[in-house]
């Protein structure tokens, strides 16, 4: 006979993703990843944490998975023994059971079904319950049909219908007030989130109201994800006190499903912005023993911190922080923005730190003090920063920018000189020269002392054929008496004579 464990570690292995998920979440541990990795979390999870808490959790799970067995021989128990569900029965689940039947499939009897215990749905911040129009009610299928229609019935009241209609329009056509729909597994085991069946389609009072559709999903081979979230349903309701009438379409796969209908004020980004800033700040103060806490000497670490940087462009937008926020459970002190964190969880609700990718509930975010005095006294070129031992900082440059002060210290610096002066280290310049030569007119040097500076200044501008037309002033001449009866031809600033170019 097989060790019992063995039997508890092969219904783990059972599970599927949603069970895995609801198991890991049940004992506070992180339900996110492949199901491989939460196959090996659940099993290190059995293996090390033996509590009849958590083994009652996965009897219950496996029983809800596969409900023709039950008990911890499940899997060597024969299909035609008859499984005894009247120690879980009571007379008050029998009572709640039967009031969610006057609710659910409008008054039509419903099979038997094993009873189960009250299902909790996880609260949402964007969402503030102000009235339950209907518990959270099983779907109960009436036939082998893999699709399949439940009506739920609920009235309003006058009170209700008048907060409605006075309440403010978030957009044309959308109150702040809404009657929403919810839907979640059947399971008694933690909070629930929302989940929708398969194939669902809602319709209301002979109308069918928007469900949201599917994320596309931008990685190959992964299939598109539908946001699951309350469905508002005020625009086709009877806004009276007359009946209304709810419709579910959902797709029988063998998963189990509860439905609710609540009155909810919906919240936006911005008023979840301002409730976050005036409850949920972390002072200046706090946030430096929170450092010192971090960089304190630990003697029996092999290793001594001296500092820890902190980037100031935000992780999930690129930008410069304007509201540094964080989670209180997380052990970085890296910051996000707490603006874009809120505006992207209203559009796609994650609630995960995006720094570390654990869970972030709003209940647990932060606006970090000492964070947002630094960003006031840095400029906005200063990217990141480094906490001290001591609780202080100082900016951190960029690279680039020590490379760039490093040139500019190694440059040599030479001295200017200025050409339109009229004397630079005891010579004229080019220029004057020249308007000195042009004033005398004729092709000799000045005379020795001429010149504000008293060099010698030559006109490198007239060539010795100017000398021979004024007469040969440069001096006698050594030609033979050829040379002499010939003309001698004209010669410019060039070597080539100008009777041998060629002009095309």
């Amino acid at each position: 006979m097989a060790h019992p464990w063995t039997f508890i570690l092969n219904m783990v292995k059972a599970f599927r993703v949603s069970d895995l998920q609801t198991l890991l979440a049940s004992m506070g541990r992180s339900k996110s990843g492949l199901k491989q990795d939460l196959v090996l979390r659940a099993l290190k999870m059995v293996q090390s944490d033996c509590s009849p808490e958590l083994l009652k959790s996965v009897r219950q799970l496996y029983e809800t998975r596969f409900p023709k067995t039950s008990g911890w021989l499940a899997a060597r128990r024969p299909e035609a023994v008859p499984v005894n569900y009247s120690s879980i029965s009571s007379t008050a689940r029998g009572l709640t059971q039967s009031q969610g039947a006057d609710y659910l499939n409008g008054g039509i009897p419903k099979q038997a079904v094993a009873p189960i215990a009250e299902v909790k749905l996880v609260s949402l911040p964007f969402y503030q319950t102000l009235e339950t129009l209907l518990p959270p009610t099983e779907l109960i299928a009436q036939n082998n049909e893999k699709l399949q229609d439940s009506q739920c019935i609920f009235e309003l009241t006058q009170g209700q219908v008048d907060q409605i209609r006075n309440s403010i329009e978030h957009r044309p056509g959308i109150k702040s007030v809404q009657v929403v729909l919810r839907i979640v597994y059947t399971d008694s085991i933690g909070v629930q989130e929302d989940q929708y069946p398969p194939n669902i389609a809602v319709r209301v009072n002979q109308s069918f109201c928007h469900v949201p559709g599917y994320y596309p999903s931008n990685k190959p081979g992964v299939e598109p994800r539908r946001p699951c979230r309350p469905i508002n349903i005020t625009p086709w309701l009877h806004l009276s006190t007359t009946t209304n009438r709810v419709t579910i379409t959902w797709g029988n796969f063998g998963k189990r499903y509860s439905v609710a209908i609540y009155l909810v004020r919906v919240f936006t980004s911005a008023e979840l912005f301002n409730q976050l800033k005036h409850c949920s700040v972390e002072s200046a103060e706090r946030c430096r023993e929170r450092i010192q806490d971090k960089l304190r000497f630990d003697p029996e670490s092999e290793i001594a911190t001296t500092g820890l940087r902190v980037s100031l462009i935000c992780p999930l937008v690129k930008m410069r922080l304007g509201v540094p926020c964080r989670v209180l459970t997380c052990a970085h002190l890296q910051c996000f923005d707490a603006v874009f964190f809120l505006q992207m969880n209203e559009k796609k609700p994650t609630w995960t730190c995006p720094v570390c990718d654990k869970p972030a509930p709003f209940e647990l975010l932060t606006i970090d003090g000492l964070l947002s005095e630094i960003l006031k006294e840095t400029d906005m070129d200063v990217e990141e920063i480094e906490y001290l031992t001591d609780g202080s900082w100082r900016p951190i440059r960029d690279e680039r920018d020590k490379d760039k002060e490093r040139e500019r210290s190694n440059t040599p610096v030479y001295p200017l000189v200025d050409i339109c002066a009229s004397e630079v280290n005891g010579h004229s310049p080019a220029h004057s020269s020249t308007s000195q030569s042009a004033k005398s007119g004729s092709g000799s040097a000045s005379a020795p002392g001429a010149g504000s500076g008293g060099g010698v200044v030559v006109d490198l501008t007239l060539d010795t054929s100017s000398d021979e037309e004024n007469g040969g002033a440069g001096g006698d001449s050594t030609d033979t008496d050829d040379s002499q009866g010939a003309p001698s031809p004209k010669r410019g600033r060039y070597d080539y004579d100008k009777d041998l170019v060629t002009a095309y």
